[in-house]
């Protein structure tokens, strides 16, 4: 049996902006719950639900101080059990949000060790040092936060003296863990045993790659910490203990994995005893730029062919300005990604049109190469990023870490649109949503798309029902159509399934493009005389044997009568 995380379409719900079900303005368990049914009906195999656990939501829950509860801001552990299980009901999995590399410092372990004082076994849970200087009254090195300033905080010894410093890769409130103590290995394993008892089906685990730190804690020149990930590191053994857990589950479990690093390093933890599948940030990095988009789903396969691991696409989470808003720029934005640190939507005018029309053309490569793809909430309705929230609403740490220089990630995290009512429907009259909606996203909400063939929501449905439906969108083997055969400004390959062939275009310039010979599934854009309009991609049956032509001819069908149920 095809393992189900191999070519998933998995749909990000970022808790606290996705449904808010209980009038106080911030989404949660119960609100999302509701909402399970459009998922469905959306299409989407898996949903992967942003961090809802205890905590004390400095960094919107990935400071967690309880990974066994859910934070009362979200509801509870009934609330997380009826999540799971009608979700199971509508067919539909659930991953969960794993934070190894951090815990809050309210974390009971934490209290512990800086009650306990030096050389305790409580502080060896974390990476306390002694400080430089005559005193040790400076830092233990000159590392620096993600979240911008130092990446250690002092803490006072129990006798109220000055004392040792820890160190955390992003807020003071986030002290990182030390992974070379198995105490905290089996302490983890076992997290992820009591959420597997409870129904979940997998876990995306943040900061995955950044758990083990050089214990010599050398000075750098830029400041960035030294994180070994190459074959020797320590950090390969934790994951293959977690493997192990994962595995002696029934139900096919898996792991995804969120790191910044290169192909090469990304394929290390992808090996057959270590996770599952990563995060391949590598679209968010090309733009809209076809030798770029090309080397990225080039080098993507390779890497990941090589441990015999499937590829991920993404372009759009919690974490990135939103692809309308980045591809509606000149210049966009994609230089250098660490999970967590991109903090703005580039620079220059923002063409929302334009966005939008490419985000629709770049939606159908998303969805037609060969592996897993993430939705994130709102990407599917072609939300555009919020760059001009009043500053006073603004809530990601970043914006204060760096002496409101820089506004962080807020623009990405405003709550659904789902009808043109009070609040957009998001929430209740009676409160306000905990980040403002601007009211011009009534004509985006869920309900406004509802009944237009053109729109983005009736695209993706659509695409996610032809995905489905064949053997070759999602899980075909690639084949690049000959430069001879294609022009400049055009991507073209094919996805050769057991029965069937799909060819995927993408027009990347202005100028209307000719179709090649077979039967028209889906563009992004009209069609007109044969042609494909500039900054548009379709997906075209290619000719073949006639039983293939027949399976292919019903997907047409297919999708009519799916549109038709929606209305």
């Amino acid at each position: 049996m095809t393992q189900w995380w191999r070519d998933a379409v998995i749909y990000q719900i970022y808790p606290r902006s996705f449904a808010d079900g209980d009038g106080d303005g911030m989404g949660d368990l119960v609100g999302s719950t509701a909402r399970m049914g459009y998922l469905a009906d959306l299409g989407v195999d898996a949903l992967w639900l942003s961090p809802c656990f205890a905590s004390p939501q400095v960094d919107h829950g990935y400071d967690i101080s309880d990974y066994r509860d859910v934070d009362p801001l979200f509801g509870s552990l009934a609330d997380m059990d009826d999540l799971i299980t009608t979700a199971h009901d509508y067919g539909i999995r659930v991953t969960l949000d794993f934070v190894p590399n951090h815990t809050s410092d309210q974390h009971p372990w934490f209290q512990a060790a800086v009650a306990a004082g030096r050389g305790s076994p409580e502080r060896d849970r974390y990476l306390f040092r002694d400080g430089r200087g005559v005193d040790g009254d400076e830092p233990p090195n000159n590392w620096l936060s993600v979240f911008g300033g130092p990446s250690w905080t002092r803490v006072d010894e129990p006798d109220g003296s000055p004392g040792q410093w820890y160190y955390h890769l992003f807020a003071a409130q986030q002290p990182d863990l030390n992974w070379r103590n198995p105490e905290v290995v089996a302490e983890f394993a076992d997290i992820l045993r009591f959420w597997l008892d409870r129904g979940a089906d997998g876990f995306r685990i943040d900061v995955s790659d950044a758990l083990i730190k050089d214990d010599t804690f050398p000075d750098t020149d830029s400041g960035d910490p030294v994180i070994p990930k190459d074959e020797s590191s320590p950090v390969h053994d934790i994951y293959r203990e977690f493997r192990q857990v994962l595995d002696s589950y029934e139900g096919d479990r898996m792991a995804v994995i969120e790191t910044g690093a290169e192909d090469d390093i990304v394929a290390l933890f992808l090996r057959p005893d270590e996770m599952h599948i990563a995060f391949n940030f590598r679209f968010v990095h090309a733009g809209f730029d076809g030798s770029d988009l090309r080397e990225a789903i080039d080098s993507s396969l390779a890497a990941n062919a090589a441990v015999g691991a499937p590829t991920t696409w993404v372009t759009d989470n919690h974490d990135t300005p939103r692809s309308v808003t980045r591809l509606g720029q000149d210049s966009v934005l994609a230089g250098a990604y660490i999970p967590g640190t991109m903090t703005a939507s580039g620079n220059g005018a923002t063409d929302e049109d334009l966005g939008t029309r490419r985000a629709r053309a770049l939606a159908l490569v998303l969805l037609a190469l060969p592996g897993a793809t993430y939705i994130y909430n709102g990407q599917e309705l072609g939300l555009p990023n919020v760059d001009d929230l009043p500053d006073s609403a603004l809530q990601d740490p970043i914006w204060e870490r760096s002496g409101h220089t820089l506004r962080g990630r807020d623009g990405c995290r405003v709550p659904m649109p789902w009808t043109r009512g009070i609040n957009l429907g998001f929430t209740g009259s009676r409160a306000e949503p905990w980040l403002p909606i601007p009211g011009e996203w009534a004509e985006l909400s869920v309900a406004a798309q509802q009944g237009r063939d053109d729109s983005m929501l009736a695209l993706y449905r659509e695409a996610l029902a032809l995905r489905k439906a064949s053997a070759a969108l999602g899980r075909g083997e690639l084949r690049w159509v000959s430069a001879q055969d294609v022009a400049d400004d055009l991507l073209a390959f094919d996805l050769e399934g057991a029965d069937e062939t799909v060819r995927v275009l993408l027009n990347l310039s202005e100028d209307p493009i000719d179709l090649p010979d077979g039967g028209m599934l889906l563009s992004s854009e009209p069609v007109i005389d044969g042609q494909l309009p500039g900054i548009a991609a379709a997906w075209v049956a290619r000719p073949g044997p006639e039983g293939i032509q027949a399976r292919l001819s019903t997907l047409g069908q297919l999708i009519a009568d799916i549109v038709d149920r929606r209305r």
